[in-house]
C-alpha cells in the first residue's frame, strides 16, 4: 500500500468516526477500527468469530463493552440538538 492510500483511508476512517460518534479523535478512531473490523468479520465469517469468542472469552467481553460504548456514543451523538 502506498503512503497516499494510507492517508486517504485514515481520512475515511476519521470521517466515519465523526459521523458515527461526533468525534474523529484518535482514541475513538481506533475503537471504531476494531468495531468495524469485528462487525465485518462476524457478518462474513460467523464461525470464525464464534471460535475466537470461545478461545478468548476475555477478548469477547472487551468487544461487547466496546460495542456497547460505541452504541452509547452514537445514540448520544444522534440525539444531540443541532447547533
Amino acid at each position: 500500500m502506498t503512503e497516499q492510500f494510507t492517508e486517504q483511508f485514515e481520512a475515511l476512517l476519521e470521517k466515519y468516526s465523526e459521523l458515527l460518534l461526533g468525534s474523529g479523535e484518535e482514541e475513538l478512531k481506533e475503537k471504531v477500527r476494531y468495531y468495524a473490523l469485528y462487525t465485518q468479520i462476524s457478518k462474513t465469517m460467523p464461525a470464525l468469530v464464534k471460535h475466537w469468542n470461545h478461545i478468548y472469552p476475555d477478548g469477547k467481553q472487551e468487544m461487547i463493552q466496546l460495542i456497547a460504548e460505541i452504541k452509547q456514543l452514537n445514540d448520544a451523538h444522534r440525539n444531540k440538538p443541532a447547533e
